[in-house]
């Protein structure tokens, strides 16, 4: 072999050999600084792991339901309506780990490890005050919330255990959520994937266990699968608090355990933003299926299908999206507001690229993707339409994703809020229903309004980014 072969051979190698090393690195943990290097391997090493956490925290309903169901449709309905209720508590966590990344990820760009120890202590400190009274407000109020999302008397009956465990340890939810979110606006996004694992193994161990007596465990029924997992999203905490003592990425010391006010309220102020995001997305998602269910079971049960497939697949673009947060909030803490942009726009076409993928996908094999979850074929139709038609909208989504997550990677959790206002509420839902109702295009409507609204989102979020208002953001 020639010497300009063997050259041309290594060349060809080098970005498979690079790929792999990012991946592996990604998934094992490595020492990294996000504000300079290849941006490439940056979000490979932040996306990677990103990915494999949200796909952890998803497996916790679906382990709970699968032991559950075997306990009849009572229990099964005492534990939807208590996700429903925690989806509450769900946007709450998700918006104080936004403020709590963003923050973060701003004082270890600025290479200030005492800040973004100060920022996570005050974080925490926060999460757990406001978990303290909305737990023991759920636990109290758990019978009467249940009988208000419209559960029968048994339902209600054999939920209160379950929901009072749930609804009252939310600490530990609120708690895995937000100090995940240290982690990865530290740039330990490993650290973040490990601690939901471990919570899920757990949970995946103690749910059968202790729901049905198995071994030398008590038979708990229902209240065992609230126990589990109460008990595993714990444990989960507590390493991650016990590794925050001795991490290298973000270290918390004796002399960080304050209260220091002034954090704490720009914490809270930045979190609102967060918050608002999610409320105002979840409004939308409950009136939209309001609008589904009037077009009978067969509708609402056929988009049901469509969507919990569509979570499972497009986990590794909320991964890329989440990745965008880390490196804006670490390159504008660095000083380096054009690299914070560039990273977002590499993001962005990665993540178009992936879309792209699953758009073909979705158009072209619905009816195969969602034949073993079919019960019948009338909502395999409905489903395998409502697939084809959202994802219309994903290659545009793609960029609304990445957008959102680094208006909030860089603290300005007020912008993602107001464009899924106009979007979602003064758009979406007056589309949905015109749509669905007065233009005579039933559900068929309702799944048009999203590939819209989608697109839509992205190409305000893309617009208002490339303004720049959000470099001169101060957290």
């Amino acid at each position: 072999m020639s010497q300009d072969t063997h050259k041309a051979g290594e060349a060809a190698a080098a970005p498979e050999s690079g790929l792999w090393r990012a991946a592996r690195d990604a998934v094992w943990g490595t020492e990294e600084d996000f504000t300079s290097g290849s941006l490439n391997r940056g979000v490979l090493l932040l996306a990677i792991p990103m990915v494999l956490e949200m796909a952890g925290e998803s497996l916790f309903f679906l382990v709970d339901m699968a032991v559950v169901s075997r306990l009849g449709a009572d229990a099964l309905a005492a534990l939807a309506l208590t996700e429903a209720m925690l989806a509450v508590i769900y946007s709450v966590a998700v918006g104080l780990a936004m403020s709590t990344t963003a923050m973060v990820a701003r004082r270890t760009g600025e290479k200030d490890e005492r800040g973004a120890a100060d920022a996570a202590v005050q974080a925490i400190l926060l999460a757990t005050g406001i978990a303290a009274v909305l737990g023991l407000t759920g636990a109290i109020l758990a019978p009467t919330l249940l009988r208000i999302m419209g559960g029968s008397p048994e339902v209600v009956a054999v939920g209160t255990p379950f929901a009072r465990i749930q609804l009252g340890g939310m600490v530990v939810i609120i708690l895995l959520f937000v100090n995940n979110a240290i982690y990865r606006g530290a740039g330990d996004a490993t650290m973040a994937m490990r601690s939901v694992w471990l919570a899920n193994g757990i949970n995946i161990v103690l749910d059968p266990l202790l729901v049905f007596g198995l071994w030398i465990f008590p038979e708990f029924g229902l209240m065992g699968a609230a126990i589990a997992t109460t008990t595993g999203r714990g444990i989960g905490a507590l390493y991650q608090l016990r590794h925050m003592s001795r991490g290298d990425r973000i270290r918390v010391r004796r002399e960080d355990l304050r209260l220091d006010l002034p954090v704490i309220g720009r914490l809270a102020r930045v979190s609102i933003g967060g918050i608002g995001q999610m409320m105002v997305t979840q409004v939308s998602y409950i009136l939209s299926i309001r609008f589904l269910s009037a077009f009978g079971t067969v509708a609402l049960a056929g988009y049901t299908m469509a969507i919990r497939v569509v979570i499972f697949v497009i986990l590794p673009a909320w991964g890329l999206a989440n990745a965008a947060a880390t490196l804006v909030g670490q390159n504008l803490g660095a000083g380096k507001p054009d690299r914070a942009e560039r990273s977002v726009y590499l993001t962005g076409l990665w993540n178009m690229g992936f879309m792209a993928v699953v758009t073909v996908v979705f158009v072209a094999f619905p009816y195969p993707i969602l034949a073993p979850f079919a019960p019948d074929p009338e909502t395999h139709e409905v489903g395998a339409r409502a697939l084809r038609i959202i994802s219309y909208g994903y290659i545009f989504y793609a960029w609304g994703m990445v957008t959102m997550q680094a208006f909030n990677g860089a603290g300005d959790t007020a912008t993602p809020t107001w464009i899924n206002i106009g979007v979602f509420w003064c758009f979406q839902l007056p589309l949905a229903a015109w749509l669905a109702f007065s233009a005579g295009w039933g559900e068929t409507g309702v799944f048009w309004s999203f590939a819209v609204a989608y697109s839509l989102s992205a190409v305000v979020g893309l617009w208002l980014f490339r303004r720049g208002r959000w470099k001169k953001k101060i957290v």
